[in-house]
């Protein structure tokens, strides 16, 4: 089959440019852009380039009002991974990417692809992987499909991350049923690097080499990137064929070729073969560069027969790099992927005129501008309606606050993920500081005193009621978190989760998360450096619950500031922060009264940097024992999880004035749960004043029960209650 002339099967016509994700304007686009009708292979490259996973067409508008910059920022959006400076001429490089589509349609095969694909950004710019992590959103325990998802999810995150050998130190699990037609799969990877060792993917010099690496191509993938920018209906078994099929040995064997390849020198520039593989890889290269690209499909190393043009460059085959290299040290390149038994293909060339040139046996198959691929795709301004502010919720519920906590503890959002971390190798490396299960991940800066956090953030029931909101406290969250094991937070990765954006109540929402991840960044010195947009997660019209997951990291100058989480016995226990008893969108609201009302809590950002500047100066002071951030659940929820953490009963206070319920269990922003030595207590407070944040002695640690004012549990029932809820919800 000649696809430079299609022949009438293969006619460009309206349903074919639907199923290649296009709308009709942007096809007369793209006939205005290169003056003729497109060959079929064209059609797909324009489909790669312009669908909203790789063009971004509906969100950039919105994107470039975060902020990027910084004086730790060395390298912000816009490459395949984020760069900031921790000092010594060292430097961390992280992103987080969604892979919510194909997770659903194949959960193994997703997910795994997913860690696999974070990992290939992260090492690609010169550094090796230190860490993982994963934010994962499922629907309801009972729903048919659950079951099968969080096994295969789990099992392909393990799967993938314990044979490529890196750590996974945290994230995050959620339940509910706005996740029932579509999970979410949301993979982190931060790597080590010297600073001045940075490798970008802007190609440059005429006539240099395009060299493929690593795994051979075959037809897994196709259209992936068009697939993960639809919605799901009733043919969502018909899109199994573009889920990718991932190898961990040949990665890791990649990234060592990769790294011994940078070392030599050879490298002028590299890019990871992700979304839309080879189509997005070159253009990306070429068009940051400011050339062309002329490729020769020949060349492509196969593993299928008779494969394509059009199956070549859309195909989103695992494990595979493209790098212009230095020519005079090719034969130099080769040996050392044919140590490490990886292709080694110069593909095609560089070329001075703005041309994305692909020819297969003698025939060109595709020649278009190609910054026109990149520059010229669509970027729309789309309607959309802000979320009206629901009221605040001010009834007092009635409920035993035992009763609740335990219901809680034993729930889907709140029990024990043991069941998911044990599948997880956490020590490999050997850095890991701090495991999955706290406040953040801890990994030691190998050979040096300085350590590194990580966490993930986001309540989506806070971004569904109020956007806005919900993304300011998404990014509070993340510098809690950070702030409770002691380390100062440096800079944030954003994943932006969102249904159908051509509705505009939901592009209001994420036009409104935006703005508040935006003025959060900003308050708290947390620039975004990095970042994805997955959107149209909907199924039969239904969409998610808006999940704007902010991933962070945070810098430890020396590990002997780490704070723990679990007091000692007879430790006071001390609140930071202001309490109000905000139930409003509360996890006890929603899980033990299966109501989902009321304004979120308020984030008060100027409060939350005193409370996480005062946090670590308690801990440079030897005030304090140990730390948690209050968030879901309150004070009840986060004195349980000290109490399992010391192996301690607590006793919490009643308040004087507040409803039991409000006191416990509400969800104000901006606290810290301190584990403070009796003799301690006034030396905090007297600290605590002087930095303007309230500090009141809450409850005391020791003994077999957890104590709610008079209401008790003993702690073994309720660690029991924690420690099965997993097992019990989805057996």
């Amino acid at each position: 089959m000649n696809d430079s002339h299609p022949d009438p099967a293969l006619e460009i016509t309206p349903e074919v440019i639907q199923a290649h994700g296009l709308k009709p304007d942007e096809f007369e686009r793209i006939i205005a852009l290169i003056g003729r009708q497109p060959t079929i292979t064209e059609l797909g490259i324009f489909s790669a380039m312009w669908n909203e996973h790789c063009s971004y067409k509906s969100s950039k508008k919105w994107l470039r009002t975060l902020p990027t910059e910084g004086p730790q920022v060395i390298c912000g959006p816009g490459e395949n991974a984020g760069v900031v400076d921790i000092g010594d001429g060292q430097a961390l490089v992280f992103k987080m990417e969604s892979h919510n589509h194909p997770s659903y349609i194949e959960p193994y095969q997703g997910a795994a692809t997913g860690i696999g694909g974070i990992l290939r950004d992260v090492f690609t710019m010169g550094a090796r992987p230190i860490a993982v992590m994963d934010a994962l959103s499922f629907g309801m325990p009972d729903h048919p499909k659950t079951h099968s998802l969080v096994e295969g999810v789990v099992a392909g995150i393990g799967g993938y991350g314990n044979c490529f050998g890196v750590p996974n130190v945290g994230g995050e699990m959620r339940f509910h049923p706005s996740y029932n037609g579509n999970c979410l799969v949301n993979a982190f990877a931060a790597g080590l690097a010297e600073a001045d060792g940075i490798f970008y993917s802007a190609a440059s010099g005429v006539g240099m080499p395009v060299v493929y690496l690593g795994a051979k191509t075959g037809r897994d993938g196709v259209g992936g990137a068009t697939m993960a920018s639809s919605e799901f209906d009733a043919g969502i078994e018909e899109k199994r064929p573009t889920v990718q099929v991932g190898d961990p040995f040949t990665e890791k064997r990649l990234m060592e070729a990769s790294l011994e390849l940078m070392a030599l020198g050879a490298v002028i520039s590299i890019q990871d073969m992700g979304a839309a593989g080879l189509t997005c890889s070159a253009v990306e290269m070429g068009d940051k560069g400011n050339l062309g690209i002329e490729l020769n499909l020949e060349n492509v190393p196969a593993r299928e027969e008779g494969m394509s043009a059009y199956e070549m460059m859309l195909s989103e085959s695992q494990e595979r790099m493209l790098m212009v290299l230095k020519p005079e040290m090719e034969a130099e390149a080769r040996a050392v992927f044919d140590r490490w038994d990886l292709d080694f293909a110069v593909v095609g060339h560089t070329i001075a005129e703005d041309r994305f040139v692909v020819k297969m046996d003698g025939e060109i198959k595709a020649d278009l501008p190609l910054k026109a691929l990149s520059g010229e795709a669509p970027e729309y301004d789309r309607p959309w309606t802000a979320t009206r502010a629901p009221d605040d919720f001010d009834e007092i519920l009635d409920v035993d606050p035992v009763v609740a906590l335990k219901a809680l503890m034993a729930g889907p959002n709140h029990c024990s993920r043991s069941w998911v971390w044990s599948q997880y190798d956490q020590m490999v490396m050997g850095d890991t500081v701090r495991v999955p299960g706290g406040d953040a991940g801890v990994v030691r800066v190998h050979g040096t005193r300085k350590a590194i956090a990580f966490t993930s953030d986001v309540n989506p029931r806070y971004c569904f009621a109020d956007p806005v909101s919900g993304g300011r406290q998404a990014v509070a969250e993340a510098y809690r978190n950070l702030s409770a094991v002691g380390a100062v937070p440096l800079a944030a990765t954003d994943n932006l989760n969102f249904g159908n954006p051509e509705k505009p109540e939901i592009m209001g929402q994420l036009v409104g998360c935006i703005q508040g991840i935006g003025a959060a960044c900003l308050a708290l010195d947390m620039p975004i450096v990095s970042g994805n947009v997955s959107l149209y997660n909907e199924t039969d019209g239904t969409g998610i619950h808006p999940t704007p997951t902010i991933g962070a990291v945070g810098l430890l100058s020396d590990v002997d500031g780490l704070i723990g989480a679990a007091p000692r016995e007879g430790d006071v226990l001390v609140l930071l922060g202001e309490t109000s008893g905000h139930l409003g969108q509360s996890a006890i609201l929603a899980e033990c009264f299966q109501r989902e009302e009321g304004a979120p809590p308020p984030v008060y950002l100027a409060q939350e940097r005193k409370a996480g500047d005062l946090v670590r100066a308690l801990k440079a002071a030897r005030l304090i024992t140990a730390a948690h951030d209050l968030s879901c659940g309150g004070l009840a929820v986060a004195a349980a999880e000290m109490a399992f953490a010391a192996g301690q009963g607590v006793r919490l206070r009643a308040h004087a004035t507040l409803d039991g319920i409000a006191w416990f269990f509400g969800e104000d922003q901006g606290r810290y749960l301190l584990g403070c030595a009796p003799g301690d207590v006034e030396a905090l407070q007297a600290q605590a004043r002087e930095a303007g944040v309230a500090a009141t002695r809450v409850g005391v640690v020791g003994g077999p029960l957890v104590a709610l004012g008079e209401a008790t549990v003993p702690l073994d029932e309720l660690q029991g209650l924690h420690a099965s809820g997993l097992g019990k919800l989805l057996a």
